[in-house]
Formats: C-alpha cells, structure tokens, sequence
C-alpha cells in the first residue's frame, strides 16, 4: 500500500504516531493510499525545525528569497500535467480542471516574485528637527497553514508562497483526503533552493489543528474549510494570540435580469455550478431569474443541458464535465440535501440521484440536479450543499433579488447578468458580498488582487494573496532617529594627533 509521508526538514518523514487515514480513488471508490496522521509530539518537531532555519531565511535579502519563487514557478511548469494527473486521481477532478488547479497557485506564485518591491516600506525625511522616520515590513516568524480537499494545489500555495517569500517559515496542515500534491510542492520547492525547513507538510486531523493553534511558536494561521471550522480557528487562535485569517462556507448567487444574454447566463450556469462537482467554494449555487417570463426561459434552457452533462474519471478524455464526489461521506450528504429538498417542496426538474456509471459502479459519481421553485425557508437554499446541485429561487423584481443575496448569511461571491449598465453599477455598489461578477460567473479575482468573503464567509480583517497576503504575513516596525553632530569646521590637513 502507497503511503503519503510528512515533508520536514527537506525530507520525507514516515509518520510514527500509529495512526493513519485512508486515501480513496474517489471514481472506484478503493482504497489507494495512506497518510499518517501526527502526534502532537511530531508536530512539535516540524515547528521546532522550522524555527531553527527561519532566522537565516529571513536575513536573506528579499531579490534572492524571489529567486526561489521565480525557479518554482518554473518547475511548476515542467511538472503541470504531472501534478494534475495526481490531483485528479485523489481528488476526482477532470484533467483540464487539475491544470487549472495548480495554474492558480502558480499564478500566486508569480506574483511573489515581486516581494523586492511589494515589501519596501516608506520614509520621511525631516519629520521634525533633525528626526527621519521610515518604517519597515519585518516577518513574523513560523506560520501555519490549513487548507482543503478541494484545492489541494492551489489554496497551498496561496498560503505559503507569500508567506515564505516575507521571510516566515511555514508549517502546511493539508486535507487528508488528497494529500499527495501539497508533498510534491514542497518537494518543488526545496529544488528550487528553498533551504531545508522552512516548508514544512504535516498531515493530521484534529490533533494537529489544534497543536498548531495551542503553539506559541506560530505566529499566524490561515485556514479554508467550512465556516464552522474556521469560526473554531479563528477563535481559538485569536484567543492564543496569534494572527488568524480564515474562510469558510457560500451561497454564491448568481441573477439573471430580464434583458440578459440568456444564451450567455445558461453557460455560465452550467459551468459554474457544475464545474468539479460543485465543489467549489465559488460555485455558484443559487440561480435567481427576476420575473417569471425570465425564469420560464431559463429553466426551460437548463433544463436539457444539465441532463446533458458528461460525468466519468478524469482518465475518460478531456471532454468529461465533472467527475466524482471526493468521499462516500460527500456523497451522502449531497444526495440528503437532495432529499431534503424534495421533501421541503422544491421542484426537482433534473435528477440525478439514480445516476451509475458502469464499470464504476462503486464509485462517489452523483448526477446533476437542478432545482426550480427553491424559497428562502429550505434547508438547500440556506446551507451550502457543496455538490452538483443548482437550486432556482424565482424573485419577482431586481430588488427582491438583490435582497436574498443581501440578507443570505455568507458573503463570498455574488454575480448578475444584464446588458444594463445603470443596473450593474447600482448592484456592485450596494452588494454587501465581497467578490462581485458582472456578466461573470465566478469572480475570482487574479493574483495580484486579493480573495475573500464578507459575512460569515469570512473572519479576520486581512484577504488572501494580493497585497493583503504580504500584510498579513509581515508586520510593521517603524523607527524614528536623530543624530546628534558637532560643530562642522571645515576640511582638516594636519594629521590628527593626540593632544
């Protein structure tokens, strides 16, 4: 059986605590691998080596910390199908959405080669009499890092690239549930000449969130999960004193106004809800047509193109829409939201619940469904389903629409389809969500942006990657000097003695 092992040290480590978690081909549903999971005591050897090497790492001068990225990015490169083709076996990701996967980490990547200019701080001469003050960006130390399954290449590296290129050391806590491409990038990079130790993978489950959030070693943790996890690390981080930054759960609607392309808004639909299974924190989840002739049109337009959609392995072709869930346990709780809401009232216009593929009759394959008549009181309106479901809430007027995602609880993405320009200025005005789409179906932003929810998609005060990312990682001293002189007499020939 194939092990995933820690990454400390520069090194694979084997795991000794005795306990390990299966790793799933999420398409035949087998077993394919085991990750160990750490012991509070292995834990503390990773951060304790990494505190030993962060000093020299952060003494290096900014250009050369961006040389390693600027070589990373390239092995980033070299190895992309490599990378997507491990990606997808753990994950269930079609192939050309693995690629996409690690092409947005090294997008962050490439950004940080700029760390020369983005960590300058500023300068003020003459502040007072005789006073200068300039003030410096300084790294924190060792940092911490817990990302999720369902970008097991990206959110990695949207949390330790930054922070390694400021000069932090930095511990990453993966998902267990695909954990073999976080080890692969921090193999990458200690061959792109990062010194031994300051990237460090310690797989773990909740023993080793929580000995990265009790340690008062680390010194930030930033986390992407589901908001009740992140409301967990947020808190109990905060109240260790550590800088915390954590994203959790959406409800990302998307409304289609009457004078929308309609063409246009059904693809975009159908690619951003049903894209990796819905497993995206950006999937839009909520599609909501203003007026009833509007909805009509759209439901009947979505209606034969989600029945459509090609579902099968990553190894079927390129052609494949979307793959499997990432676990059994995902599995079933997609198809109970789906239950759920038949039970609650909602029309199921597609059902995908009986789908099987054959051959992979054991695998976490759940089919589109597509919802019609969703109200603001069912359980898959209100919670985050997370899977291949698309739910219609049909809203009378623009300002009904704009009030349900005004008045939803999370606050990550929101986007509107019009062709009028005074209506999509008065939404991204007003929208109190923090990523906004015009005519865009997931508005993530680009690398040199940052990334983050408002509401309780969010906790903390700082967003990731962007100029954000170099704040959070950094802190800011600031010194204030004057130098005394004496009285200037001009130039001296005499050799000096000792009078």
């Amino acid at each position: 059986m194939k092990t995933v092992p820690h990454y400390i040290g520069g090194k694979r480590v084997e795991g000794t605590s005795g306990r390990s978690a299966d790793v799933f081909n999420p398409a035949t549903g087998e077993v394919q691998a085991q990750v160990p999971l750490a012991s509070k005591s292995e834990l503390d050897a990773a951060i304790e080596n990494a505190k030993a090497a962060q000093p020299a790492w952060a003494a290096m001068n900014p250009q050369k910390r961006a040389r390693v990225m600027m070589k990373f990015v390239d092995l980033l490169h070299r190895d992309m199908d490599k990378l997507a083709e491990a990606l997808s076996a753990e994950h269930g990701k079609t192939f050309p959405d693995a690629k996409g996967d690690v092409i947005r980490g090294l997008e962050v990547a490439e950004f940080c080669i700029g760390a020369p200019h983005l960590l300058k701080g500023e300068f003020t001469e003459g502040a007072g009499s005789g006073i200068d003050i300039h003030s410096v960006r300084q790294p924190l130390g060792v940092c911490a890092g817990i990302t999720p399954f369902n970008f097991p290449a990206m959110i990695p590296m949207w949390k330790f690239c930054p922070a390694i290129v400021c000069g932090n050391a930095f511990i990453l806590k993966p998902s267990e549930r695909d954990p073999s491409v976080p080890l692969m990038l921090a193999e990458l990079m200690t061959e792109a000449g990062l010194p031994d130790g300051i990237l460090n993978v310690v797989h773990g489950d909740k023993e080793a969130v929580d000995g990265i959030l009790d340690h008062e070693d680390i010194m930030a943790v930033g986390f992407v999960g589901s908001t009740a996890i992140a409301e967990y690390v947020y808190t109990r981080g905060c109240a260790a004193g550590k800088r915390v930054q954590c994203f959790g759960g959406a409800k990302n609607h998307m409304i289609i106004m009457p004078d929308a392309d309609m063409d246009q808004a059904v693809d975009a639909l159908i690619g951003s809800g049903y894209g990796a299974a819905g497993e995206r924190c950006m999937a839009i989840s909520v599609a909501v047509p203003v007026g009833e002739e509007t909805a009509d049109k759209l439901v009947e337009k979505l209606a034969p193109r989600v029945e459509s959609l090609k579902i099968a392995p990553y190894t079927a072709g390129d052609d494949v829409d979307f793959g499997p869930l990432v676990t059994q346990d995902a599995y079933n709780r997609v198809k109970g939201y789906v239950d759920a809401g038949v039970k609650e009232g909602a029309s199921l216009v597609v059902d995908g619940r009986d789908f099987s593929l054959q051959g992979y009759e054991d695998g976490y394959f759940m089919g589109a469904c597509l919802f019609d008549n969703v109200t603001k009181d069912m359980s898959i309106y209100k919670e985050e389903i997370f899977g291949p479901v698309l739910s219609t809430v049909r809203a009378k007027t623009y300002e009904e629409a704009l009030d349900l995602a005004m008045s939803h609880e999370y606050g990550n993405g929101v986007a509107i389809f019009t062709r009028d320009g005074d209506t999509a200025r008065d939404f991204s005005s007003r929208i109190n969500i923090g990523m906004v789409g015009v005519n865009v179906p997931i508005p993530v932003p680009l690398a040199y942006y940052t990334f983050g929810g408002w509401k309780r998609s969010g906790f903390g005060d700082l967003n990731q990657h962007g100029p954000d990312a170099f704040r959070f990682y950094t802190r800011t001293k600031t010194v204030t000097s004057r130098w005394p002189s004496g009285t200037k007499e001009g130039a001296e020939f005499v050799i000096p003695t000792m009078n």
